[in-house]
């Protein structure tokens, strides 16, 4: 079984079980174990897979770690297991990083079966950083995570390759979630910089709550202008692919296609941009797609016309953007700009977690959503 086939079978075990699961031996055996085993190592060959590993470290004598993937007789991994509903805290984790300061492990993984995080030496030879350089919750797992998981299979292990992409990964992890908090959110510090790149005045407790507002407004703006031009290029390659070649000026002339009636707007490419620009952090943006009709303009997941993330209704003065609610009704609401959208993402990250839910709860089976989804033709 591939990979992520198995990810996704613990992804949907999760989703269906997670109320059953109510101690750490019972979170180990329906999530942790099946993890391991997802990695290609045998939880049931003490050679390979050491449960209650046990290392003398100082004058701590007999402490435990709950798992040790084993090669070559010596610990290269260290699983530390909480239960499911325990929060994961790495500072209050003395006896893993014990452990990783006094094994031959690079490799410290703290997990509660559903978030995990993986840890290394990056900051200091032998002792564990603070901060993870991998982490992913096993129910939104994107391409990318997928790509490094596999870096720590049985298979394909190797400690050098692994420290030498760590360092990207957990510094680029990290700059890419202060930018997102940034976003929602523009500290006085984010907001002082951005101003006096642009500004020579003073600024005054008016000047940064206005600078606050505009660097919001430009960090929005700034993606989905570059998201635009990224489209704009894709959709120019793809037309100079379709192109026929050019025909025999002799040549009788086809007679003209009628014209369509669908047009896609700007706003229309810019509100698909700012969607898929709220949504980047929870999927893989390739599933988001859009699909324009006469009347109205479809944002979908996976293209799916049962699964629509929401409608734009541009095409007339007062423009408002569709949501579906839980009883999946229609449910529409005004917008004064395009920017307008990003004032709606909880609903947006509510209506993708429960295709998500879906997915996880069904394994790959598209669910049938009774949605409202008729598709306008020319």
């Amino acid at each position: 079984m591939e990979l992520i086939d198995s990810i996704r079978q613990i992804a949907k075990v999760y989703t269906e079980r997670k109320d059953l699961i109510q101690t750490e031996e019972a979170t180990k055996t329906a999530l942790i174990m099946p993890f391991i085993g997802a990695l290609g190592y045998n939880v049931f060959d003490p050679s390979e897979v050491v449960p209650e590993f046990t290392a003398d470290v100082g004058i701590k004598k007999g402490e435990k770690v709950d798992y040790a993937i084993i090669r070559d007789g010596k610990p290269i991994m260290l699983i530390e297991a909480k239960w499911l509903g325990e929060s994961l805290d790495v500072s209050k984790e003395s006896q893993l990083m014990r452990y990783f300061n006094a094994t031959p492990a690079k490799i410290g993984i703290l997990t509660n079966g559903h978030e995990y995080r993986f840890y290394t030496d990056l900051d200091q030879d032998n002792i564990m950083d603070m901060m993870p350089f991998l982490q992913f919750s096993i129910c939104d797992i994107s391409e990318q995570i997928v790509r490094e998981l596999k870096r720590f299979t049985k298979s394909a292990f190797k400690i050098e390759e692994i420290a030498s992409t760590a360092s990207e990964l957990k510094y680029t992890g990290a700059m890419k979630s202060y930018l997102m908090e940034q976003l929602s959110e523009p500290s006085e510090d984010f907001v002082r910089h951005m101003a006096l790149q642009v500004f020579n005045g003073r600024l005054t407790e008016n000047a940064r709550e206005k600078f606050k507002v505009i660097t919001k407004k430009a960090f929005t703006q700034f993606i989905s202008d570059r998201v635009s031009d990224r489209l704009a290029t894709a959709l120019s390659e793809e037309k100079a692919a379709n192109t026929p070649e050019q025909k025999d000026s002799n040549a009788p002339e086809a007679p003209a296609e009628p014209k369509s009636k669908i047009v896609t707007t700007q706003d229309e490419i810019d509100g698909y941009n700012a969607v898929k620009a709220i949504l980047r952090s929870k999927t893989d943006v390739k599933r988001i797609t859009i699909k324009d009709t006469v009347n109205y303009c479809n944002v979908l997941l996976d293209g799916n016309i049962r699964r629509p993330l929401c409608r734009f209704y541009f095409n007339t003065s007062n423009k408002f953007i569709a949501f579906f609610d839980e009883a999946r009704k229609e449910v529409k609401i005004a917008v004064g700009t395009v920017d307008d959208i990003y004032l709606h993402a909880d609903k947006l990250e509510a209506t993708l977690n429960m295709y998500l839910e879906a997915d996880a709860g069904k394994g790959t089976k598209k669910p049938q959503e009774n949605f409202n989804t008729s598709i306008e033709t020319e």
